[in-house]
């Protein structure tokens, strides 16, 4: 394993183990539930916007490795951006992790991610994709004001 690959499991393992943000706002504008019903993950979104940016932002739920790394990072990384830049992250992020298996993605794109270009390697193994985006996918519900729950099977990936 290469020592880049090793960094990035470390940085998954860690984001598991003591995931960030990983609390129930109790002052909240915009919130969203994601599942994925075949494997059971399950997260709620809570975000804070004052303004035009995310102030606060937490998450709460059940899952993988995976999925709980992915919700951890996400979090770290919207958190005081403004809603135009977390529906950018989101769109990068998915485009990297939905690239097919085969199909390069470029050094700078995984780089552009910051620590999310950890998840990168997710796209190596399609069942784990729908770990990867499912909080991503309640985040993009929130920003949107989808109060329904979002299922990885009606997303796009």
């Amino acid at each position: 394993m290469s020592e880049l690959n090793e960094l990035y499991q470390q940085v998954i393992l860690e984001h598991n183990k003591t995931p960030r943000n990983f609390r129930k706002l109790e002052l909240f504008t915009h919130d969203a539930d994601g599942y994925n019903p075949l494997c059971g993950d399950h997260y709620h979104v809570w975000l804070k916007l004052d303004g035009d940016t995310i102030a606060d932002i937490g998450f709460q739920g059940n899952g993988c490795a995976i999925s709980k790394s992915s919700a951890s990072m996400m979090t770290s990384s919207v958190k005081g951006r403004t809603v135009a830049e977390a529906k950018e992250l989101f769109e990068q992020f998915h485009s990297v992790i939905m690239t097919k298996i085969g199909d390069p993605v470029s050094e700078e794109r995984i780089e552009a991610l910051g620590s999310l270009g950890a998840l990168a390697g997710v796209r190596e193994f399609p069942a784990r994709i729908k770990c990867a985006s499912l909080a991503w996918h309640a985040l993009n519900a929130a920003l949107t004001n989808n109060q329904s729950t979002i299922s990885t099977e009606s997303a796009k990936d």
